[in-house]
């Protein structure tokens, strides 16, 4: 009866402690790359857990249920910045504007389905970024409708091959932007229903330990320089690889100025389902801007889901 009480207290610690190592580091707000690494998890370690404490019930360990209950609410206040940000209010007279951004992968080849997946989604604005090369002699297929680009060729990724960012919309671009230091970054102004509108698709590197630690600071440093030079409302898409809650949306939030769309469900890996997928593809808007509308598109045969957000202005604050 002792051992099988000391073999129950094993298994359940090595059930419960991993994800409350997750809920610790990510409670803590350390900028440290350990605990940043282990933010990124949150999601996965909240469903993990959920999971676990059903099966507990189930067997009768009533006493780990609890502390599974325990765990999957701290679990819940550390996800809770990803879930239900910080968001300005929609002005509900004002116009709306339907962005659609996405990671294409760079070994997608895939071009109907991408095409299919643009067209039921109906965008006004495209953001697509790491289109490969097999991709671009298809690109007039792909954005018929959309005849205002801005493109940008980028610089092999990680030792991969070259790849193409974009910009497409049904409205004219007025000016394309200039590359941003450290970002594989494309930019432009659209003329649209709710003004000029600040465009700019990113693709942050892949964080530490698969790439330098100081890679996705450098990165997320020089866009948040950058957005406060720009004249009028800002939306930025992309793939971020890191989660809002994690030290880079942070840094963003902070020296930027800029807020998150909400990040439920997820967008990686697409063959996973939506509780188990990491929300890196985001979009954030400075304050001016309200998101009305936040989505998963159709997929498009990448290992990223597209995201599908309806923009519009944003409830100026009244006057004291």
């Amino acid at each position: 009866m002792r051992l099988r009480k000391v073999f129950t207290a094993l298994v359940g610690l090595g059930v419960l402690l991993p994800p409350l190592v997750v809920a610790v580091a990510a409670l803590s707000g350390s900028d440290h790359r350990w605990p940043d690494i282990l933010v990124q998890f949150t999601v996965p370690a909240l469903v993990a857990t959920v999971m676990a404490g059903l099966v507990l019930v189930l067997i009768r360990r009533f006493r780990w249920a609890l502390g599974a209950l325990v765990v999957a609410g701290l679990l819940t206040v550390a996800v809770w910045p990803q879930w239900w940000p910080q968001a300005s209010r929609v002005d509900p007279d004002a116009a709306r504007v339907r962005l659609y951004s996405a990671n294409v992968y760079v070994e997608n080849t895939d071009v109907a389905r991408l095409r299919a997946s643009i067209r039921a989604a109906d965008p006004d604005i495209i953001v697509l970024i790491e289109v490969g090369a097999e991709m671009v002699p298809q690109l007039e297929e792909i954005l018929r409708g959309y005849p205002h680009r801005t493109r940008w060729n980028s610089e092999p990724r990680d030792g991969g091959t070259e790849s193409l960012s974009l910009i497409a919309s049904r409205y004219p671009q007025t000016e394309r932007r200039p590359y941003i230091d450290h970002v594989h970054a494309v930019g432009a102004v659209v003329d649209t229903p709710v003004g000029p509108l600040n465009v700019i698709g990113v693709h942050f590197t892949r964080p530490w330990p698969f790439q330098y630690q100081w890679g996705q600071i450098n990165q997320a440093t020089a866009l948040s320089a950058y957005v406060p030079t720009l004249t009028g409302p800002v939306v930025v898409a992309g793939d971020f690889n890191s989660v809002v809650s994690g030290r880079i949306g942070r840094l963003i939030r902070q020296e930027s100025g800029m807020r998150p769309a909400t990040g439920w469900p997820g967008t990686w890996p697409a063959a996973l389902p939506a509780p188990l997928t990491f929300t890196i593809d985001q979009v954030w808007t400075t304050p001016d801007l309200a998101i009305a509308r936040r989505s998963l598109g159709r997929r498009n045969g990448s290992d990223h889901r597209p995201v599908v957000t309806d923009l519009t202005l944003a409830v100026r604050p009244a006057r004291p």
